[in-house]
Order: structure tokens, then C-alpha cells, then sequence
């Protein structure tokens, strides 16, 4: 998609198409805080979007060819032309990407930008098909607690600073670092953590083996590796510099051993080579958090600093959004949103939530389920058929396309596949009527876990409110 060699950080325009989404906005958000002219374009409105408005920001609420103008009429020199970024959802037929070609804008991918930042830095990027998220905000957030003062590029709101991305005062940067279009690639980081490696994106990957080769690029461009060897391609693949695993027999550089799991978090001793670092105490649910941990407390080592601080700054974190995140209680029933959609992912959520069933905190888990993508759907079916195990009731909605077009799967032959392993599935087609059926499927007691990518998160409000209103009648 690069239509220049390099970008300009020193005053020339930028134009993000889909500005309001994850990723973009991140970087949006840090390049107007370094004053720089921003506009963007998005088909809705948002938090995000509105915070970037608040910056200076001028967002265009649809996403037409004459928004590239604006610099133009600003300054009334075709030199005002602006750097146009764009993200792999942005289709080539796209009016503003067509224009910008027209009109001869250097035309970046968002992961360019990425890149010219972290190169700018001393810069962390944390990549890994599961636990990006929750990984770089946990390493931002002890950063940020320990006086380090990182930039920070998420793809992930933490509620610490108000969002996905924050300027520092300090040369470090703390990146997420995405391998679902192979644009990780691009980054040459001086401090790379790699969680696990899977296939999680058919429709860009073929295979296993093609996701190896991204990483072991990403690996070989990063001057000291931090890896999980819990997960076998990790260990055998890219080899860390410096590993961690959740199992004290396998040898690595940070481990873990008298682990109590629970339904309020997770408490664990934590070693460093041959010797006790000390104890840590998680408020994130389940084994792959205290994975997620391992992997902070490793890298955060690397830069110098103390294991009490850095344990004590764990032991506040309370998560992002999305993760996990608890909506609240309504007729004693728990409202959880959490961005699971691969198996792999599914498995380790329902299984931290699982906790608070067994220890008596909730009488049933309730799994609602969006299927993100039909290219994933069909390349896991059955995958996702047995991911839902530790659910005491699967309610399935249907496929989230994400632009993608249908291949002869539906939300209905997933529920049909899943039924096959699990005693209670129950399929719902259509998400505008979901609030309603839920509200006379909940009991008093469950967790109510919404899991997906997609946007399945937006019926959660008007679930509770359908509650509130029973239990007023």
C-alpha cells in the first residue's frame, strides 16, 4: 500500500481513512499530540473519535473524496496534500483511497507508521497471536507506575490514561505488534516479546507455516527477544533470548511455582534462573494472565528494574476494555465483555471464568458467542465445536462478516457442530432480538459472558436495562 518511501513527522499533514478504529486512532492520537495537522474520516461516531476531536482532530463523518481537500483549501497549496494512512480494512475501492491515488498523496499502511515510531524509540513490541493486548497494556501500566514514563500504542482503552495511547516524557515506546496481515514485518524493535504463535487468520495465512515465517522475520529484526516456551512453535521456532513459562520443569529464564488460581485473581511465587524473585498477586482471571504476567515481569527485568515495584504495579492493574471487562451486576447477575474469538482464546476466557463457578462466587458461566469472520469459522469449526466446554449454557448468535463474504457457513451449522460436544446450545440468529430471548434465559447467580470481536458487546446495556425492567414489574 506505500506509495512513498518514507513518512513525515516533521509538519506535513496526515489523513487516516477509518480513523476511529483500534489501531489508527492510537496513532492519531500520538501524532496529534505532537501538534501535527490531522483529519480523518469515520462512518461513526465514538469515544474514540471524540477524544481525537478534543485534540484537534478534524473528523469527517463520511468517507468521501473531497475530505483530502481540506488541507488543500486551508492553505490553498497543492503541497498541503496530506500523507493518507490507511489500514487492511480499507478496500481498494474505497473513494477516498481511489482519490488519494488520483491526487498523488503518499499513500501509508498503518503499520508504517508503527514502524517509523518504534524506530524512533527504545521500543518494546509485543507480538503473539493471543494476549497482545492485555500483555503491552500490563507492561505500559508498570512502566508508566515505576516512573518510566513510556509512549505507549495499544490496541487496547486503559483506563490509567484515558484511552489507547499516551505520550511519554521518556525514549521508550510500548507496542502492540500485529501479525494478522504480516506487517510485523516492518518493525526492528530493541526489545520483542513473542506470547505464542498460532494460526488465527486464514483469510491472510494459508498455514501454520506462514505465520512461523512472519515471526521468525519479526525475531531476527529484534535486538533481545523475550518468549513463551509453554507454547512449543515459540521454543522450537524463534528461540528466545529469554523465555518464561507458567512450568518450573522446562527450564526458563522466569517461571512460576505454588500457584493458586481463583475466582478473584491469582497469587504465585516467581523465579528468576535459580532464585525466588518473590510473591505476585494478579487481579486478571486464569492461567494465561499469569502468562501475560510472566512475560512483564521478564522484559520489565531486562530494563532494570526492581521485582517489588514491579509486582506491586501488577497487583493494581485492573485490565482494558474488552478483556474481561465487567459491565456490572443486574438481578444478581454478572455482565463480562471480553474480545475472545479464536478456540485458543475461548478455552482460556471460559476457563478463568470457570473459577468463579467452582469457587462459589456464581452458580452457572453463560457463554453468548459471536462468530467473527466466516474464513475463521469454517477453518476451526471443530475448534470452536469443543472451545466452549467449561460453559454451563452456549448461546450462539450469528457470524460477524467483517466485510468478508459468506462461503456456505452460518451461525446455524456452528450450533449444530457444537451441539455434537456440548449438553446445552442454544441458536439465535439475529443479534436486534438477542436482549430480549436473554433476558428470560438469565438466572440470578450467572456470569454473563459475551465473547467476540464483533459487535456483540452494544446489547449488553439493553440486556441489563430489559432486566431492570422485569424485576420492576
Amino acid at each position: 500500500m506505500s506509495r512513498s518511501n518514507s513518512i513525515d513527522f516533521y509538519g506535513s499533514p496526515f489523513h487516516f481513512i477509518g480513523i476511529g478504529g483500534i489501531g489508527m486512532s492510537a496513532l492519531a492520537y500520538i501524532l496529534a499530540k505532537r501538534q501535527l495537522p490531522i483529519t480523518g474520516s469515520d462512518l461513526r461516531s465514538s469515544e474514540i473519535t471524540e477524544r481525537l476531536q478534543q485534540l484537534g482532530v478534524h473528523i469527517f463523518s463520511s468517507q468521501a473524496e473531497t475530505n483530502l481537500d481540506y488541507f488543500v483549501s486551508q492553505g490553498n497549496n497543492s503541497k498541503n496534500l496530506p500523507q493518507v494512512i490507511c489500514s487492511t480494512a480499507i478496500h481498494p475501492d474505497n473513494a477516498e483511497y481511489q482519490a488519494a491515488l488520483t491526487k498523488g498523496c503518499p499513500i501509508f499502511h498503518r503499520s508504517d507508521v508503527l514502524a517509523a515510531l518504534v524506530a524512533e524509540y527504545e521500543s518494546i513490541a509485543v507480538a503473539g497471536t493471543h494476549g497482545k493486548t492485555t500483555t503491552s497494556s500490563l507492561l505500559s501500566y508498570v512502566l508508566f507506575k515505576t516512573g518510566i514514563d513510556p509512549t505507549v500504542v495499544v490496541g487496547g482503552e486503559v483506563s490509567a490514561w484515558g484511552g489507547n495511547a499516551r505520550v511519554g516524557n521518556s525514549g521508550y515506546l510500548v507496542a502492540e505488534a500485529d501479525e494478522s496481515d504480516g506487517s510485523l514485518v516492518k518493525l526492528h524493535p530493541s526489545i520483542g516479546i513473542v506470547t505464542n504463535i498460532e494460526l488465527d487468520h486464514p483469510d491472510h495465512y494459508q498455514n501454520l507455516s506462514a505465520v512461523v515465517d512472519i515471526f521468525q522475520t519479526f525475531a531476527r529484526q529484534t535486538e533481545t527477544l523475550v518468549g513463551c516456551i509453554d507454547c512449543e512453535t515459540v521454543r522450537t521456532a524463534v528461540q528466545p533470548d529469554i523465555s518464561y513459562s507458567l512450568d518450573l520443569e522446562k527450564g526458563a529464564n522466569y517461571t512460576v511455582s505454588a500457584v493458586t488460581y481463583d475466582g478473584k485473581g491469582t497469587t504465585a511465587t516467581v523465579w528468576e534462573g535459580g532464585s525466588v524473585l518473590g510473591e505476585l498477586h494478579l487481579k486478571l482471571l486464569g492461567q494465561h494472565n499469569l502468562s501475560n504476567a510472566l512475560a512483564v515481569i521478564a522484559t520489565a527485568r531486562q530494563l532494570g528494574l526492581q521485582f517489588e515495584e514491579i509486582a506491586d504495579a501488577i497487583a493494581q492493574f485492573t485490565g482494558t476494555k474488552r478483556r474481561f471487562e465487567v459491565y456490572g451486576k443486574e438481578n444478581n447477575i454478572l455482565f463480562v465483555d471480553d474480545y475472545a474469538h479464536h478456540p485458543s482464546e475461548l478455552t482460556a476466557t471460559l476457563a478463568g471464568a470457570r473459577l468463579q463457578v467452582e469457587n462459589k462466587q456464581a452458580q452457572r458461566l453463560v457463554a453468548i458467542f459471536q462468530p467473527h469472520r466466516y474464513s475463521r469459522t469454517v477453518a476451526f469449526l471443530k475448534e470452536f465445536a469443543t472451545a466452549f466446554k467449561a460453559a454451563d449454557l452456549v448461546v450462539l448468535t450469528d457470524i460477524y462478516s467483517a466485510g468478508e463474504s459468506p462461503n456456505g457457513i452460518n451461525g446455524q451449522h456452528l450450533a449444530e457442530t457444537m451441539a455434537q460436544h456440548h449438553h446445552n446450545v442454544i441458536y439465535h440468529q439475529d443479534l436486534s432480538s438477542l436482549s430480549d430471548r436473554l433476558s428470560n434465559l438469565l438466572q440470578p447467580g450467572d456470569i454473563a459472558l459475551f465473547l467476540g470481536a464483533g459487535n456483540l458487546n452494544q446489547i449488553i446495556p439493553e440486556t441489563m436495562a430489559r432486566l431492570t425492567q422485569t424485576k420492576a414489574a
